[in-house]
């Protein structure tokens, strides 16, 4: 089973957000959807999926996650710049 880390983000990428799950397509469209809509990303429309990676194993998806969130906005945006420069939505592209 794949296991992903992902970031996503506002229209304006001044706010992000860092998550993990084993169905990125279902987990992302929750987010858009405002499947819970007191959550961080509801509240802050941090819908956009601009960073994603995978691996098969839970442990390390879970410690990839909590090493990201750890980390400053500078060091986050860079990682998001070094595959996607422009910040663009990538949900299209896993349909």
């Amino acid at each position: 089973m794949n296991y992903y880390v992902y970031i996503l983000s506002n229209n304006t990428n001044t706010t992000i957000y860092t998550g993990v799950t084993n169905n990125l397509i279902r987990r992302v469209y929750e987010h858009r959807s405002n499947a819970d809509p007191h959550s961080f990303t509801a509240k802050h429309n941090v819908h956009k999926l601009v960073y994603f990676e995978y691996t098969g194993d839970v442990r390390v998806a879970l410690e990839r996650e909590k090493q990201i969130k750890s980390w400053s906005r500078a060091k986050k945006n860079k990682l998001v710049n070094g595959k996607n420069p422009q910040w663009q939505d990538l949900y299209e592209t896993l349909l």
